[in-house]
């Protein structure tokens, strides 16, 4: 009779109190185990190790050795609760370089712990003599347009074909999650093609607005089996965009009339967004609360981490004649951080994730006035106007200093491209920049679009792209259209070669960059 009874309660409850609970059940003398483990900003020595416990535990330990038969070194520290949705994160140093790491995650309570759970990564080598390759991969968009976890279909499955490449990092280009975008049980799919179905959960029933409800997105996502092997196999180098808070969000947003939203304060929405992100994201804590940061993964490449979120103004019609606060995208003090970052740079090659496109058109409704409104930093052809004026102060930094082997990296429109930006072809003015590349790939799991209108500002022709058929739009990632991007750095010519791919791995288009001298 007890048993039967037990059945029945682990059977009524959710799958998040299921998680948490199974342990304490079955295993009444180990604390809860690891739900999901990751690495994140693997540098030279030292890389950050985030860990989510299935429920309270005391202490976090990580083991690490460089191959099975290796000599194991340990650091302990105390685990996260209640009050960071039991997150924790060790940061190792003293990795050696050019090595694989492998390590495990146990939590612990008195003398009790759970079962270990393995990660691996892969620390920069130190010396460009050394001749090893660097490969890395990135995409974004997860859980959007009410795509989440399709059990029939293999779940998030791009996840594993980053995985199944063995990048040495993962570059996340935002929208991490869709905290605006509730998850029902099934989709009906455009064109009559027949149902999604999703994994759905209580807290993913509605956009989020509560803290518990934007933890609740970073959980769904780890329900994934796809999402748990990508992050314990491959290091993590993440940013964020507007859907880790809502659609297009920026200061000042209006939420009067949105119905969906019973806390009408953009201000506290996005606090408690950042909140979610600060726990989950595998990035180390800043006391200064940044997430723009340089990642260096040793001679070959320095990683360029933006934030075009956290300084931005509000969105508008974009099209100011003078650069002001009304202008802000990036804000003065981050690119004042980027250009020095960049000029300091003794790596080879500067990549720039962006988490939006400098030349596509990404609108944002009308304004009060009736105009059109912009969300990202195009804003239609001309002259360099409104948040164009960020851009053209980087772009024109670049040569002014003969930074060379600079190459920008997004996802954000939910579908793949390569664009080259030339002067010669820039329209209305401002040619005093160097040519250079921006490569477009995502989705990872959500609905697919395209293409955008390109603005001539910058000179962009589009050199590939891959989306739905004209008259399609918000297709499901069984549609054939998530993609990602593939970069491997040669450590002997030091050439970039640019390859994207959609999700069964297949080669779309290949770009090969030659490294120029500074």
């Amino acid at each position: 009779m007890i048993a039967e009874a037990m059945h029945d309660t682990v059977k009524k409850m959710t799958r998040r109190n299921l998680l948490i609970a199974t342990p304490f059940l079955l295993r009444a003398q180990r604390p809860a185990p690891a739900v999901a483990v990751a690495s994140g900003d693997v540098t030279d020595g030292k890389a950050l190790i985030w860990a989510r416990s299935a429920g309270p535990a005391s202490r976090m330990t990580v083991r690490w050795k460089t191959s099975e038969k290796g000599s194991s070194h340990s650091l302990t520290r105390a685990a996260g609760g209640a009050e960071s949705d039991f997150t924790s994160r060790i940061a190792l140093r003293g990795l050696p370089p050019g090595q694989t790491v492998l390590y495990t995650v146990q939590f612990e309570d008195g003398k009790n712990s759970s079962e270990p759970v393995e990660g691996k990564l892969r620390t920069p080598s130190r010396k460009i003599e050394d001749g090893r390759n660097v490969r890395f991969a990135w995409s974004g968009d997860v859980a959007g347009q009410g795509y989440g976890i399709n059990p029939e279909w293999g779940g998030m499955r791009g996840f594993e074909a980053v995985r199944a490449i063995e990048p040495d990092f993962f570059i996340h280009s935002g929208d991490t999650i869709y905290a605006d975008g509730p998850i029902a049980k099934e989709v009906v799919l455009p064109n009559g093609a027949g149902v999604w179905k999703n994994i759905v959960t209580p807290e993913k029933a509605k956009a989020a607005e509560t803290l518990d409800e934007f933890r609740g997105a970073y959980r769904y996502n780890l329900l994934d089996a796809n999402v748990r092997r990508h992050l314990a196999d491959v290091p993590q180098i993440w940013q964020w965009d507007d859907h880790e808070v809502m659609n297009n969000w920026s200061p000042g947003m209006d939420l009067s009339g949105n119905m969906r939203y019973t806390e009408k304060d953009i201000r506290v929405i996005a606090a408690r967004a950042r909140q979610a992100f600060g726990e989950y994201a595998p990035i180390p804590f800043d006391r200064q609360g940044r997430i723009f940061r340089v990642v260096p993964y040793g001679p070959l490449v320095d990683v360029f981490v933006l934030d075009m979120r956290s300084f931005r103004a509000g969105n508008s019609y974009n099209r100011q004649e003078a650069a002001g606060p009304d202008t802000a995208l990036l804000g003065n003090p981050q690119v004042d951080w980027l250009l020095k970052a960049l000029k300091d740079s003794k790596a080879v090659w500067k990549v720039i994730a962006s988490d939006m496109p400098i030349g596509l058109v990404v609108g944002d409704g009308k304004d009060a006035q009736g105009r059109a409104r912009y969300e990202a930093v195009a804003n239609g052809d001309g002259p360099v106007l409104g948040r164009e004026f960020e851009i053209a102060r980087i772009l024109k930094f670049l040569k002014a200093q003969g930074i060379r082997n600079t190459v920008w990296l997004t996802a954000d429109v939910h579908y793949t491209a390569a664009h080259r930006y030339s002067p010669e072809r820039a329209s209305a003015g401002f040619r005093d920049f160097d040519p250079f590349w921006e490569f477009v790939s995502g989705p990872l799991n959500a609905g697919t679009f395209g293409p955008g209108q390109l603005d001539s500002t910058f000179g962009p022709e589009v050199m590939f792209a891959k989306h739905p058929p004209k008259g399609q739009s918000n297709l499901p990632p069984s549609a054939g259209y998530q993609f990602f991007g593939d970069i491997t750095v040669d450590g002997r010519s030091k050439a970039l070669r640019v390859v994207l791919r959609d999700i069964a791995g297949t080669a779309l288009f290949t770009k090969e960059l030659e490294a120029t001298a500074r």
